[in-house]
């Protein structure tokens, strides 16, 4: 534990080398987050509802899915960058030490300008809670904690997912980008308002929805099944088939060169 200490405070101390950078990265990444919030009030002023939600419940999607995105990439960071680490033969160094590669692999490389994301994720939610309608009780508050923070697992894992194909393809897919950054953008609506298959993709396939849509449906009095306080906890089960794949890639993996 030492070691993983001891790499995070590196990783703090070149970051902090340049401050005043970092404070303009954090709120560059802050500002420029408002596009899609300010996006979100221009269309609520020509309309009432999507698809039955209101303006506040909207933003309270958008909130849960701007915090947990901001969390896992400030996490994940270097799973972001893998493909590079594994061309550039970085992962091969990794490969020598006798720690836990993933760790090795996040821990350096947290990103901490993701702080302006999520203060801007923060004041969404301050604005939202209130104007969301809904009747906030100790355990819907518990509800929406665990919708944040299973959110910000399942994106470190989808990231996890992203990197493990670097090492079949050693280059980075950016198609899969779309389930990562495109995640963030269309979470800004409830998920059922693109459609039943697409609901049905992100429930079983990617399990997007779990930390979203139905948690919503309990907050918003929905339904009362207590089942759903427990359906952002579903959504960890991802980790199983990302931790597998990546595990998979080590055992296939044979040396970027140099």
């Amino acid at each position: 534990m030492r070691f993983y200490i001891r790499l995070f405070e590196l990783n703090l101390k070149s970051q902090m080398q340049y401050k005043f950078s970092l404070f303009l990265s954090c709120i560059g990444q802050f500002i420029t987050a408002f596009t899609s919030f300010f996006s979100i009030q221009f269309i609520f002023m020509q309309i009432d509802a999507v698809d039955g939600f209101t303006y506040g419940q909207v933003l309270l999607c958008f909130a849960v899915i701007m915090l947990s995105f901001s969390i896992g990439e400030a996490i994940g960071g270097g799973l972001a960058n893998f493909p590079r680490m594994v061309n550039t033969g970085e992962f091969d160094r990794m490969l020598t030490r006798p720690r836990n590669l993933i760790l090795q692999t996040v821990i350096p490389f947290f990103d901490f300008t993701r702080i302006g994301l999520l203060a801007q994720g923060a004041m969404v939610l301050g604005i939202a809670v209130p104007r969301s309608g809904v009747e906030w009780t100790v355990a819907k508050a518990a509800v929406l904690a665990l919708m944040v923070v299973c959110g910000a697992v399942l994106f470190f894992c989808l990231f996890m997912f992203q990197a493990a194909f670097a090492f079949f393809t050693m280059n980075s897919l950016d198609f899969l980008n779309i389930f990562t950054y495109g995640a963030r953008q269309f979470g800004r609506y409830p998920f059922s308002v693109y459609g039943k298959k697409l609901l049905g993709f992100l429930t079983f396939c990617i399990p997007l929805a779990l930390i979203q849509y139905y948690p919503l449906l309990y907050l918003m009095d929905e339904t009362a099944h207590p089942a759903y306080w427990f359906v952002p906890c579903l959504s960890l089960l991802f980790l199983l088939p990302c931790r597998a794949l990546f595990k998979l890639g080590i055992r296939k993996y044979k040396s970027a060169g140099s």
